[in-house]
């Protein structure tokens, strides 16, 4: 049986959008036969609530993740190469013990150089995945500016962990063409879309009363957004289009689900807002709980702001809304656009304009009689072109083709 070492910045049991694709790649790959582990680099701990501890290996819901024990400190630059040298070691020492066939690297660089040198070490394949290019996700993070010198700095580490790998996966087809220009061989780049866990979401939850009562929202048409409060995802853009659509229709109402840096300023927005008796803050909700939102929820809106990052990458969240039989709403830019076929299975609107935003989702609510016909071919889009069950057969081909190379390169250097 096939043995998959997965290197990655975190995991489980922390909550986020990586952690929850890592987790899927990982249950879909023992389900379909493969042994799995993880390998987790230093920036897990530092992602731990405070007074955590962690133990050098960790079994959450059923997968088993290696911890890389060491701390590292140092400059800019220097920590980094640290970070990589600490996370080689742990790496290794879980090879010697586990014995994998293949590692798979997730990004950051990183964890992809890391790998590398564990690959070339122990004569083992790597596979390195690219969710996003880290320096355009600082810019759209607020912690990072486009052309910088570590902007720069972060690309040139991406193209050497791309450059070393012996294959590479992306999320979607922006981050593959970026790549192609670069100068890489498209032979080398599969596309290995964001999915859906079918068990877990494919099976919406009726809506809760209590709840509907306790935020205010019984017998309103409900619009929302259910994940972290980056200043890249527009949230601003959609608490401005709410004057304008309370103009149109008075009893729709916003529900945001969730929280993080852009939280502050977009509640101090909401005070001072007119339509702020229209606006609701669920704040942060446990995993196992956001279906219940879902349920609240009549449109889910992503109006994403336009540049590198939104227009190179693919969110997970609206297959999320899909598969829960909601609809989507979501701004005109690359990485709606692989997901979102505009008047079938979702809305496009022009990105950075709560103009455009506010007649959208007008239009939407008042054709009430398109409905049903946008959620099943929504959701039977995600249930056959992006169910994780689907998703992970693509990466086979992939691991056997480095499987074979790796045998043929021992047989040609033992002749």
């Amino acid at each position: 049986m096939t043995r998959i070492l997965h290197i990655l910045d975190h995991s489980l049991p922390l909550h986020s959008g990586y952690a929850f694709r890592t987790r899927a790649i990982l249950k879909a790959q023992q389900r379909s036969g493969l042994e799995v582990r993880g390998v987790t680099s230093v920036r897990h701990q530092a992602s731990l609530p405070e007074g955590s501890t962690v133990e050098p290996v960790e079994v959450h819901d059923g997968l088993t993740f290696h911890r890389t024990m060491e701390s590292v400190s140092g400059p800019p630059g220097l920590r980094e190469w640290r970070d990589i040298a600490a996370l080689a070691r742990a790496a290794e020492a879980t090879c010697a013990i586990w014995k994998p066939d293949i590692l798979h690297a997730h990004s950051p660089a990183l964890d992809g150089l890391a790998a590398i040198r564990v690959g070339k070490k122990l004569g083992l394949p790597v596979l390195y995945e690219i969710r996003a290019f880290w320096e355009d996700a600082a810019v759209g993070n607020g912690t990072g500016t486009q052309g910088s010198p570590k902007y720069w700095l972060t690309r040139q580490m991406e193209n050497r962990a791309v450059a070393g790998a012996d294959a590479v996966a992306v999320i979607c087809d922006g981050l593959r063409d970026d790549l192609i220009a670069r100068g890489f061989p498209a032979s080398k780049i599969m596309v290995s879309p964001n999915g859906v866990d079918m068990e877990m979401f494919g099976t919406p939850v009726p809506a809760d009363p209590a709840r509907a009562q306790a935020l205010g929202l019984v017998g309103k048409t409900v619009i929302g957004f259910i994940g972290s409060f980056y200043p890249y995802e527009g949230l601003d853009d959609l608490i401005a289009a709410m004057p304008l659509l309370l103009a149109r229709d008075p009893d729709i109402r916003l529900l945001l689900v969730g929280g993080g840096p852009a939280e502050a300023a977009l509640r101090a927005q909401v005070a001072a807002s007119p339509a702020s008796n229209a606006i609701c803050f669920a704040g942060r909700v446990p995993h196992h709980e956001v279906e219940h939102y879902y349920s609240l929820i009549d449109i889910l809106a992503y109006p994403r702001k336009a540049m590198r990052l939104t227009e190179t990458v693919t969110p997970l969240k609206p297959l999320e809304a899909m598969a829960q039989g909601r609809l989507v709403a979501a701004s005109d830019v690359g990485g709606h656009r692989e997901l979102i076929t505009d008047g079938l299975t979702g809305t496009l609107f022009a990105p950075d304009s709560p103009a455009a935003i506010a007649q959208s989702l007008a239009d939407l609510v008042a054709a009430r009689d398109t409905w049903d016909a946008r959620r099943q071919a929504a959701r039977a889009f995600v249930a056959e072109e992006r169910n994780w069950a689907r998703n992970v057969e693509r990466y086979q081909p992939v691991y056997h083709r480095m499987l074979d190379d790796r045998a043929g390169t021992r047989i040609c250097n033992a002749a």
